[in-house]
């Protein structure tokens, strides 16, 4: 009875480290996956971060165009007005010579 006590507490210890060291495995795995999944989402932050970046590099880019168009339109509005009253202005002087 002794002998198949000592068997079975001999082969329940070797399960048992058996079992310790596949759970061991286990964890590990586990632990890579997790570090693997921490670095992409690092890496998925940064690129992010550098993307909104851009995007405020060309937000602001466009403002700075948009500012840009709105003094050429004053400038060809003004122009124009300035050409509109040398219009209306020769007109009138060619009706005073036509009229004498």
């Amino acid at each position: 009875m002794i002998k198949n006590v000592l068997k079975v507490s001999a082969a329940v210890l070797v399960l048992g480290l058996a079992s310790g060291c596949a759970s061991t495995e286990a964890i590990e795995k586990a632990q890579a996956t997790a570090d693997a999944a921490a670095r992409d989402a690092a890496s998925a932050k940064s690129a992010a971060e550098a993307a909104r970046a851009t995007a405020d590099s060309a937000a602001q880019a466009a403002r700075g165009a948009q500012s840009t168009a709105d003094k050429a339109m004053s400038a060809a509005t003004a122009a124009q007005a300035c050409c509109d009253a040398n219009r209306d202005r020769l007109e009138r002087m060619f009706q005073k010579s036509m009229s004498k």
